[in-house]
């Protein structure tokens, strides 16, 4: 059961990394018209935010396909856990201010995926 915790924590990471990908454009294009600079920048931070996201899920599920009871797994799993939950910090104090829903979703996912891979390290 441990394991499926994990695998499920990331990949709703994976996902929602995934899914901060597409919108792209249309996200940077919400943002009317500002300097060519800060739409490079939105458009930097938002892939970037992505790419974090499927990284953290993709390198959690290959480690846990490897030995899932390794020193390194578990660190992988402690550091990814706790990147996740400051992910979550930062967009409750930012995004979750918005009244746009998938910004609000942000902290909820971002702790949902830390607290299926803590307690999935926990039931191993």
């Amino acid at each position: 059961m441990g394991i499926a915790l994990i695998f499920l924590g990331s990949l709703l990471a994976l996902i929602w990394g995934v899914a901060h990908l597409f919108p792209t454009k249309s996200v940077v294009r919400g943002f009317g018209s500002i300097s060519q600079d800060n739409k490079n920048i939105v458009l930097m931070e938002w892939i970037v935010e992505g790419i974090a996201l499927v990284f953290v899920g993709i390198l959690v599920a290959t480690v846990t396909l490897i030995d899932p009871m390794s020193p390194t797994s578990t660190a992988t799993y402690i550091i990814s856990a706790g990147f996740l939950l400051l992910m979550a910090v930062v967009s409750f104090f930012t995004g979750f201010r918005i009244k746009f829903t998938p910004f609000r979703l942000c902290p909820v996912i971002f702790s949902a995926s830390a607290g299926l891979i803590t307690i999935g390290w926990m039931t191993i």
